[in-house]
């Protein structure tokens, strides 16, 4: 004789997830709050494997992404930072890279400024260079040949390096810089310094919604923010039919590019049977708010409709180009 079948929804769960839906709550019946679990964390040395093993059998089988920024214990509290997305856009990328807007220019090297100080002064004294002032308070070590300076770059964990002499770039210079970090790559962010970590700000982009609309607020002049932003839609939207960058003006700091909302993406196959998905052209456009303030902006350029969702999805994923 058969028993009776089972009719409660907990048998379409799974065993794991019976277990984990078990362990969320507490005794007293409030959730777990696992933020301040971090602050009492303590780093462990690194698992070693033998060297005698098959390094063919071992790989990231689930890769942990990067946190944008650093802890920092304030005194509202701690909060984890956020790691940043695997999968929203982000793209392989050189640890030097140049940036150029108009007669300026400097290098974008992937490491904190903490980090890259030490190795701007190993430069100076590598190359023979008769420094008259270093100051790491502002990241400048000024020598005879020139100035030599580093910054919290737009993006968590990057840094800004110059060289220049009487206010323009050295080129001759830039290039050595480039060649001196890009060979020290693999040791750049092993030593830092202390004193310098007050060049990394803690200020960083946003979100914010004004009225009806969305924007990005970035704390970075209006020139570094256009060169950021340049190069990484140079980069990334490059995918006919979804995201596509179609013209930069420097000029008036603008963009036009054409993008597929996320709304319309979703829809995919059944929409498809109906009439093609349609992009819309949008203008990404660049405002200044003050020295340190831009503003970044996206405009309906076309004659279908975007709503305020899509141009909240449109801003996350290019903010998070510049994360």
């Amino acid at each position: 004789m058969q028993g009776r079948p089972m009719t409660s929804a907990l048998k379409w769960l799974p065993l794991a997830a019976l277990v984990a839906l078990a362990g969320c709550a507490r005794d007293d019946g409030y959730y777990h709050d696992r933020n301040i679990d971090y602050a009492d964390a303590r780093q462990a040395p690194p698992l070693v494997l033998p060297e005698s093993r098959n390094s063919q059998r071992y790989r990231d089988a689930m890769p942990v992404p990067e946190a944008a920024g650093s802890f920092r214990a304030g005194d509202d509290g701690f909060e984890a930072p956020a790691p940043q997305a695997l999968g929203a856009g982000r793209i392989e990328r050189e640890f030097v890279e140049r940036r150029r807007v108009g007669d300026d220019a400097w290098l974008v090297v992937a490491a904190g400024p903490d980090a890259v100080w030490p190795q701007l002064e190993g430069f100076a004294r590598s190359r023979g260079l008769d420094v008259t002032a270093s100051d790491t308070s502002r990241g400048v070590v000024e020598t005879q040949q020139g100035r030599l300076s580093v910054r919290q770059g737009l993006r968590a964990g990057d840094s800004e390096v110059r060289c220049d002499q009487s206010g323009r770039p050295v080129d001759a210079c830039l290039n050595a810089l480039e060649q001196y970090f890009g060979a020290r790559s693999a040791t750049a962010s092993g030593t830092a310094s202390l004193q310098a970590q007050r060049l990394a700000g803690e200020e960083r982009l946003s979100l914010a919604q004004r009225g009806e609309e969305w924007v990005v607020e970035v704390p970075l002049d209006i020139e570094r923010t256009w060169a950021e932003l340049e190069y990484q839609l140079r980069q990334d939207f490059t995918l006919e039919g979804s995201r596509e960058l179609l013209e930069s003006t420097p000029a008036d700091y603008s963009h036009r590019i054409r993008y597929l909302p996320l709304s319309e993406r979703r829809e995919g196959f059944w929409k498809g049977l109906v009439s093609s998905p349609s992009p819309r052209e949008i203008r990404l456009v660049l405002e200044s708010e003050g020295p340190e303030r831009t503003l970044l902006r996206a405009e309906n350029a076309s004659e279908r409709g975007f709503s305020a969702g899509d141009q909240r999805e449109l801003l996350e994923r290019v903010a998070s180009l510049l994360r």
